[in-house]
């Protein structure tokens, strides 16, 4: 049967031809309607894939983003704790040598450990400030995060939604309903939406 050029069509085999030859036995306007529709389908396809692709792009970006931030923030959080331990040493240095200033019978050991007392005063000051300065840096790359993740599931929500619109085109050009096709645009335009939102960081 093979020597004879027997070929079985598949059904999106015969799908296609039928698309390519304006149907079967439909009349010539029938055949230009359905064809019209094809290259429409074909093309809103086409342009939606790209688009689509560009907002995958986008989403893994800002995916990737997101945990850049986050790791940002996580080392600046370590940074501040390091700080806030450095200032506890001191404190306690400082607790230390007020009761030494208390307790010594001499003036000059009592103006030696005041000394030491208003020195660690001094520097409790400076890492205070340097570990609030890193605590508030750690709270920016947290909203930085937090910015990038909530861009992110826009994009996903975007591509999804242009996914689905591909899909309801492949049916539509299956079973030439004119619903679906409206469906289609419907579902083009609302994830192109989506993906403006995220471009505008809404």
């Amino acid at each position: 049967m093979s020597g004879h050029g027997f070929h079985v069509h598949g059904p999106h085999d015969h799908e296609l031809e039928h698309a390519q030859q304006g149907g079967h036995g439909h009349g010539d306007h029938g055949g230009d309607e359905h064809k019209g529709m094809t290259n429409q389908i074909a093309l809103f396809t086409a342009i939606i894939a790209t688009v689509g692709a560009l907002f995958g792009y986008m989403g893994g970006a800002t995916q990737a983003n997101a945990g850049l931030y986050k790791n940002n923030a996580a080392i600046k959080k370590t940074e501040a704790s390091n700080q806030w331990n450095y200032f506890q040493a001191k404190s306690t240095k400082q607790a230390l040598a007020e009761m030494s200033r208390d307790l010594a019978s001499k003036e000059d050991d009592k103006a030696k450990y005041q000394a030491k007392v208003d020195r660690y005063e001094k520097e409790k000051g400076e890492i205070k400030e340097k570990a609030d300065g890193l605590e508030a840096e750690a709270t920016e790359w947290d909203h930085k995060s937090d910015e990038q993740m909530h861009l992110h599931h826009r994009w996903a929500q975007a591509t999804t939604v242009l996914q689905i619109s591909i899909a309801l085109a492949a049916i539509a050009l299956l079973t030439k309903k004119k619903w679906l096709e409206w469906g289609m645009f419907l579902a083009g335009g609302s994830g192109v939406a989506i993906g403006v939102l995220a471009l505008m960081h809404i």
